[in-house]
């Protein structure tokens, strides 16, 4: 692993009445320890998950994946106010370190198609107002990088859904030995995408990576091996059966018209059929997936 644990810095005092430090979790945060390749932040809205992580990008001086670098992205300033109050401890140098929110994947698609049109655009330039051996050279350099781009990223980079996108970003810019922070990675994925998601970080973190990520997903808090932290008024390890949301999502779907019936109040009664038990499934597995 690369990140291996942040301690409070001794001589910081924070203003508990300023955000992030208004957290209760942040307020009473001395320390966090990571022990596994793979770990995952889980709790409710609200609970401190997001900012958490993204101070962590930023203590690491992670590459944001987005439209902003991290160091100037203005959603991401508390974030840097998280990071000036801790210390990060690294075992060793990650070869590349990259943090992604979901909602930046349309930053990024939209910041490639706009160096593409650039790219194109000084291409035609040096065609119209270079002559000889420069103009070739200029011409071919900056169409080389147009294509590199393009075979990359796609001709058309905006041309698939959110979720096409999102899985064709990662699985082009995970590289082995690489420190990886995700927020929410699964927002803009169906659930047999979330598996994939699910196969390539376990891939990636087979070949060296290191991941701390955000989720409300029962899917993908379930990878083997993964450490499972569980985000609120403190930060504590959890088993995955024990999460609520896996509870939740359980609950749903082995009576979810008992449990829709219950939520409408009555105002909407369920068939008579909703209100028996149904047999039991298979004992819960507990633990980060392993």
């Amino acid at each position: 692993m690369f990140l291996s644990s942040l301690r409070r810095r001794p001589d910081h005092a924070p203003d508990p009445a300023r955000f992030p430090w208004s957290l209760a979790l942040l307020r009473g945060l001395e320390a966090v320890e990571f022990t596994a390749p793979v770990t995952f932040l889980v709790g409710e809205n609200g609970s401190g998950k997001s900012t958490l992580i993204e101070g962590m990008a930023a203590g690491m001086n992670a590459v944001a994946m987005g439209g902003h670098d991290l160091a100037r992205d203005p959603s991401l300033a508390a974030a840097r106010e998280f990071a000036g109050g801790f210390l990060f401890t690294r075992r060793r140098h990650a070869r590349t370190r990259l943090f992604l929110r979901a909602e930046d994947v349309f930053g990024f698609t939209n910041r490639v198609i706009a160096d593409m049109d650039g790219l194109e655009g000084d291409a035609a330039h040096y065609a119209a107002t270079l002559t000889g051996y420069g103009r070739q050279l200029a011409e071919g350099t900056m169409r080389g990088q147009r294509a590199a781009l393009a075979g990359a990223y796609g001709e058309n980079p905006d041309g698939r859904s959110h979720g096409e996108t999102f899985l064709a970003l990662l699985r082009r810019r995970l590289v082995p030995g690489g420190l990886y922070f995700l927020d929410e990675p699964e927002t803009p994925l169906s659930p047999g995408r979330v598996l994939a998601l699910m196969a390539l970080i376990a891939e990636s973190a087979g070949a060296g990576s290191q991941f701390v990520i955000a989720t409300h997903s029962p899917i993908l808090m379930a990878l083997p091996g993964a450490t499972l932290l569980h985000v609120g008024e403190t930060l504590s390890p959890i088993a995955w059966d024990e999460v609520e949301h896996v509870r939740v999502t359980r609950a749903f779907l082995n009576n979810p018209r008992r449990i829709l019936a219950e939520l409408l109040d009555g105002s909407h009664p369920a068939p008579p059929e909703a209100g028996r038990r149904r047999p039991a499934g298979p004992p819960a597995r507990r633990g980060g997936g392993g």
